[in-house]
């Protein structure tokens, strides 16, 4: 069974998809697939390429045992809609960034991450950039439940 290949998206690649590539790492880690399954993260704009992850995203990961510090931000290249089986957006703008991104035959690799947490209400990750601890606390709670619903889609469906 070839790899699967998840790519998380968020507008600059410094506190959304940061943080959902180290929390769905960790839990790949744990369910011991890591050698099945392939995690990086990209923004949709190129505001912080080669910067680590918001302080403040590393250090709310970090006190749940996830370390953010090796990531640096990258931007969307056309590659990656060839490369990725998944392609998922943090919220509705990344989704629409990416879907004018991408080649037709690629469009069903693109959706909403939170489209794996499906007992949430909410359909978005919201950006805890401008906003205090809680925020990125939220958006932990959120990429982790996400995370599990990810995990399971994929061994349910693909391996």
């Amino acid at each position: 069974m070839k790899q699967v290949k998840v790519l998380m998206v968020c507008l600059g690649n410094i506190c959304r998809s940061p943080t959902a590539e180290g929390v769905f790492t960790h839990v790949v880690n744990k369910a011991g697939l890591s050698d099945k399954i392939h995690i990086d993260s990209a923004g949709t704009h190129a505001y912080h390429v080669g910067e680590p992850p918001d302080e403040r995203a590393q250090l709310h990961a970090k006190k749940r045992g996830i370390d953010l510090s090796q990531q640096r931000a990258r931007r969307v290249n056309a590659e990656d809609f060839a490369v990725y089986d998944f392609i998922l957006a943090m919220d509705h703008e990344n989704l629409r960034n990416l879907q004018a991104m991408c080649p037709p035959d690629a469009r069903h690799k693109v959706q909403l991450f939170l489209d794996f947490a499906p007992g949430r209400q909410e359909s978005q990750v919201p950006d805890p950039y401008y906003g205090g601890a809680q925020g990125f606390e939220f958006v932990l709670d959120l990429v982790e439940e996400a995370s599990q619903g990810l995990l399971s889609h994929i061994q349910n469906k693909l391996m």
